[in-house]
């Protein structure tokens, strides 16, 4: 059918069907035929998948899009959105290795290394790794600081310049600080870790999180494992933002991209490593647990 609907203006369908030995008659009787009910399904779920593919950036794969199906209470068979989305063309957002921007601090860091490749915590504000990912717009280089709370993945500071300068890191954790704290969150014995940056080693930068009540924690000098879930945001983010909805104009426009991107991602996009649902979800769940339970603080056995 679909070889003779795609030929039959330059050869017409007899000569087709006779090359072919298939009966018009046959051709004509397919063309003719309704739709089966599969198709019928198969068409209203494919344009449901279109649609969680693209309010996410275009970057979910089958496992997130049948994810997200299912929360908004659309059930059906992840071999079935496998199957579908093959046929439609849609795939998830593959993630390419970038070269590292950190700018090693002169002299001795006596910073001990608190982590040590452990990227777990028992809850919020515990544990918090910060990064430096760059960003290529027409004019000239952009460089994206983060800073990301290891327990929900959320992001809970972030800030966008021109300049590898000290600010950019002062300003995501500025960011970080008052997002937690202004909602009542205390952040004594929070341990912050990053890797041997000279902007994580500034005075400025180190007094505030003394400030805070947060501890120093920094990797091996030039072992990217050492930091390796903040490396993994800086790889989704340049796949799932900057590749996939790039070129970008400058600064501005970037500026205004990164603070739609980290919405959702902190509100509405699904994480594996939390029990695909958001970091804001899994942090509610986790508060909500901590009330409900003298202990405080397990975690729902959904999301362990």
């Amino acid at each position: 059918m679909a070889f003779i609907d795609a030929h039959k203006q330059e050869f017409g369908v007899e000569p087709i069907c006779e090359v072919l030995q298939v009966a018009p008659s046959t051709y004509y009787a397919a063309r003719d035929r309704p739709p089966s009910a599969r198709q019928v399904g198969d068409a209203a779920v494919t344009e449901e998948i279109r649609r969680v593919h693209e309010d996410n950036y275009g970057v979910y794969g089958v496992r997130k899009v049948h994810a997200e199906l299912n929360r908004q209470g659309r059930a059906v068979a992840r071999c079935t959105v496998h199957r579908l989305m093959r046929a439609a063309g849609l795939r998830g957002a593959a993630r390419a290795r970038t070269p590292r921007t950190t700018r090693c601090a002169p002299g001795p860091d006596t910073r001990p290394d608190l982590v040590g490749r452990s990227f777990t915590a028992e809850g919020p504000d515990r544990l918090w790794v910060a990064d430096i990912t760059y960003i290529r717009t027409f004019s000239g280089w952009c460089y994206a600081a983060f800073v990301i709370d290891v327990f929900s993945r959320r992001v809970v500071g972030w800030q966008v310049s021109r300049s590898l300068h000290t600010e950019l890191a002062l300003d995501a954790l500025e960011m970080a600080v008052w997002n937690r704290e202004h909602v009542g969150h205390r952040l004594d014995g929070l341990v912050h870790h990053s890797d041997r940056g000279a902007q994580y080693l500034a005075v400025r930068y180190t007094r505030r999180l003394a400030e805070a009540g947060a501890v120093c924690s920094v990797g091996s000098r030039g072992d990217s494992y050492d930091n390796a879930l903040a490396e993994a945001f800086n790889s989704l983010f340049k796949a799932e933002l900057v590749r996939n909805k790039g070129p970008w104009t400058g600064l501005e426009e970037l500026e205004i991209a990164v603070a739609e991107y980290v919405d959702w991602f902190n509100h509405r996009r699904l994480h594996g490593e939390i029990g695909l649902v958001p970091p804001a979800e899994f942090e509610a769940y986790f508060y909500q647990r901590q009330e409900a339970s003298p202990e405080g603080g397990a975690l729902l056995p959904s999301l362990q």
